[in-house]
């Protein structure tokens, strides 16, 4: 059979350009994937549920990010641990974080599930949904919240397959699951008139399937990183690591939505106008981010791997690699949506007016991706070397604080759409110039490395 002979990727000898370009392909795919598969969601029940059913989705979207940030960066901390351990050759250290990973995933999201079950009409009434809104909001996230389980085992089972540089497993799995939803939203919305509940329903049993199918990879494969049931406990040895590297990621990611909240509040404040314009935008930039955002977490795996195996030369060509790499990929990208920006902004939107101010969204979003390049690179190889609160923290202030004191002096003062748009460069460039210099003052590729047989 397959698993038989399968590889695993080498990361810690040999080329490194064409491998890591092999590891990011599929994972950009993945991320455009699951936005794409979302927006599916959100149109299948505003054809066919009416603009309250719509509205209900939407307004959960902050809330399900916020917790779904968390544990995603805490799968990080498992990615990173579980490299280390292939660098190392270390079998044991390997399969104790694969099945404290996977049952962190499992109780993490159970624990999701009884907490948001009670506290859902609370959250609910936070958002400031309108009266007519809030029973269906209050439904579609209640029984979201009852797949956390499986959502969440997806997203560490994923961490698990690329921490050996297998990126294309949990993208067939999305693919496959994201197809499925679709169709799932098909039949309970419109075979069996459903509304919410039809779209929160084949979200979960999208997500049980794909983390299904990846559990079942995970249990046959010949590798390290295989599952056996009977071996899930969690070491508190191994977790504690996990924790510190994963949690400083959460936070940062949770924070990011909070920032990105108040911005959007801002942006909705002018006017539906540029409301559509600023939402046509992102779904062209996002294309553009994801491309960026999976060369960091390439950098994330690959330094990983490399640390555990004692090479830090081989840490620092990777962090050049894929700088070089994620600003040819990301600016390729970001030419072709500028040009081609007003016929792509029209699928969304012909108005005139909508396409102006979503051009001008594009120019500064793609000018402050030049800082971002450094940025997502340096916070991915510090995060190889299990480097967590530093990244972090750098975001956490540069971007979110620098965003934040902007909407609230500057924008009030001065309040339109490109006053909105100038933090962006701004913010992420203040975040780049600081996470430069201190990991040039850490240098972690002297500082962490493991030398070989101590």
């Amino acid at each position: 059979m397959e698993h038989h002979t399968e590889k695993q990727m080498d990361m810690i000898s040999g080329s490194l350009g064409d491998k890591i370009i092999k590891y990011a392909i599929p994972l950009a795919v993945t991320g455009v994937l699951q936005q794409l598969f979302n927006a599916a969601d959100l149109a299948v029940v505003g054809h066919f549920s009416g603009k309250e059913a719509m509205a209900a989705v939407g307004s959960n979207a902050p809330v399900i990010g916020l917790l779904v940030n968390l544990f995603v960066g805490i799968s990080l901390g498992s990615n990173v641990m579980i490299a280390r351990a292939i660098g190392q050759k270390d079998d044991e250290s390997i399969s104790k974080a694969v099945h404290t990973s996977v049952l962190v995933a499992l109780l993490g999201g159970l624990f999701l599930t009884v907490f948001g079950e009670f506290l859902a009409p609370e959250v609910v009434k936070l958002l400031d949904v309108p009266q007519d809104v809030y029973p269906l909001a209050v439904k579609y996230l209640r029984i979201y919240l009852a797949g956390m389980p499986v959502i969440l085992l997806y997203n560490f089972e994923s961490a698990i397959f690329r921490s050996c540089g297998n990126t294309r497993t949990p993208l067939t799995a999305l693919v496959i699951s994201g197809i499925l939803n679709v169709l799932f939203n098909l039949f309970f919305v419109l075979g069996l008139g459903m509304d919410v509940d039809g779209v929160a329903t084949a979200t979960v049993l999208a997500n049980l399937i794909s983390s299904v199918i990846l559990f079942r990879a995970l249990t046959r494969t010949e590798l390290a990183i295989r599952i056996n049931p009977r071996r899930l406990r969690v070491h508190r040895d191994i977790l504690w690591q996990i924790l510190k590297i994963g949690i400083p990621a959460g936070i940062q990611g949770m924070i990011f939505s909070f920032a990105n909240l108040i911005i959007q509040s801002a942006v909705n404040s002018l006017g539906t106008t540029v409301m559509a314009a600023s939402s046509a935008a992102y779904n062209l930039e996002i294309f553009a981010f994801y491309i960026m955002n999976s060369f960091g977490q390439a950098c994330t795996t690959f330094v990983g791997q490399n640390y555990g195996a004692g090479k830090g030369e081989r840490c620092l060509k990777t962090l050049k690699l894929c700088l070089l790499q994620s600003i040819m990929s990301t600016a390729s990208i970001c030419a072709l949506i500028l040009l081609f920006s007003k016929w792509l902004l029209a699928l969304f939107n012909t108005d005139p007016q909508v396409i102006a101010t979503g051009q001008i969204r594009l120019k500064y979003i793609f000018f402050a991706y030049l800082f971002s390049f450094a940025q997502e690179a340096l916070s991915g190889y510090l995060r190889g070397f299990g480097v967590s609160f530093i990244p972090a923290a750098c975001a956490v202030v540069g971007i979110c604080g620098v965003r934040l004191t902007w909407i609230f002096t500057v924008f009030r003062h001065s309040p339109s759409f490109p006053t909105i748009m100038q933090v962006y460069p701004l913010s992420l460039g203040i975040t780049a110039a600081v996470i430069l210099i201190v990991t040039l003052f850490v240098k972690p590729s002297k500082r962490y490395v493991i030398q070989p047989g101590k």
